[in-house]
């Protein structure tokens, strides 16, 4: 690592510790006492108020109530920042005027060398939704749920949720803890343990009405839940042996309930295992189509007949 990364990094290892040694920065760095102690005094230099506690186990602490000085990026970390906003873009993100607004505060802290650079990048590269006609660098075009940005702020302060969703043409009321909020095939779903009939159930934010804190007599401990789903796991019945291109495939995408365990200590070779509701039409749909991306690299050791069936339709690779 370079020095003014080095020294970037550690300003920011510094602003997030209320205090801090030179033993944790030679450990969590790398560097020797000289080049730690040099470091700190550069860091000072420019303007951090650290202060200095005597003693063997001293130590420095940022001085409170003080003014930090300017982060400084450096050519790639602008790049990384910029290209990381060009491959969101319509990917349904939350607090997108926020976003909007760190890109052109960070355009406005660059050179115009800089600048330069991110608007040939924004020429040359593509992802996906980007409009190859009209490659705009601020125009971080996606209209996420109105509800998600709601349900984000109230899961920062309760995951004991009571959540409104449109079924069928009814609203529906549930009460819930979240367990995951994930992004999954461009839709935001809720993984939510129903607190009133002890069920795990994926709902759609795209269905979600409205969204607010669970009554408390209503709940029971995360400690319990977790060992009522702990009881309610199904038997595995899908165990699959994965080479080295399935396992480089696996890592591109696997389903969110399904985790992998390397076999060998140089992660070549690995196993899946897991259970597939093959009452769930969609569930079903969606593994097989996974099985077949996974390729000829992997060798299946138990799967329901019901999708030996579908890959068997559908490719010659899996036909006794």
């Amino acid at each position: 690592m370079k020095k003014v990364e080095r020294i970037n990094t550690i300003m920011r290892y510094i602003n997030n510790r209320a205090h801090f040694t030179i033993s944790e920065i030679m450990r969590d760095f790398n560097i020797s006492r000289s080049t730690a102690i040099r470091d700190i005094r550069e860091i000072e230099a420019m303007g951090m108020p650290l202060v200095a506690e005597v003693g063997r186990d001293g130590g420095y602490f940022v001085m409170n109530n003080s003014v930090l000085p300017t982060v400084r990026f450096t050519d790639n970390e602008i790049k990384a920042l910029f290209i990381a906003f060009m491959a969101t873009r319509n990917q349904q993100l939350p607090y997108l005027k926020s976003r909007q607004s760190l890109a052109e505060k960070l355009l406005g802290l660059i050179s115009e060398n800089q600048q330069d650079d991110l608007v040939l990048l924004n020429k040359i590269l593509l992802f996906e939704g980007t409009n190859p006609i009209n490659p705009d660098l601020l125009e971080l075009s996606d209209l996420p749920h109105p509800m998600l940005e709601k349900l984000i702020q109230i899961l920062l302060l309760d995951s004991y949720l009571l959540i409104t969703i449109e079924e069928e043409g009814a609203f529906k009321s549930y009460p819930i803890y979240l367990m995951h909020l994930y992004h999954e095939k461009g839709v935001w779903l809720i993984d939510g343990f129903i607190l009133k009939d002890e069920s795990r159930r994926i709902f759609p934010v795209d269905n979600l009405i409205d969204v607010k804190p669970s009554p408390t007599k209503n709940r029971i401990s995360k400690k319990k839940i977790l060992e009522k789903l702990s009881n309610q796991e199904e038997e595995t019945n899908l165990v699959l042996e994965l080479g080295p291109k399935a396992i480089a495939q696996f890592k591109k995408y696997h389903p969110l309930n399904v985790s992998i365990s390397y076999t060998n200590p140089y992660q070549a070779t690995a196993i899946v295992k897991t259970f597939i509701n093959v009452n769930h039409s969609e569930e079903l749909a969606d593994i097989t189509n996974w099985l077949l991306f996974l390729g000829e690299d992997i060798n299946i050791k138990e799967v329901p007949e019901e999708i030996l069936k579908g890959l068997q339709e559908r490719s010659c690779l899996y036909c006794p």
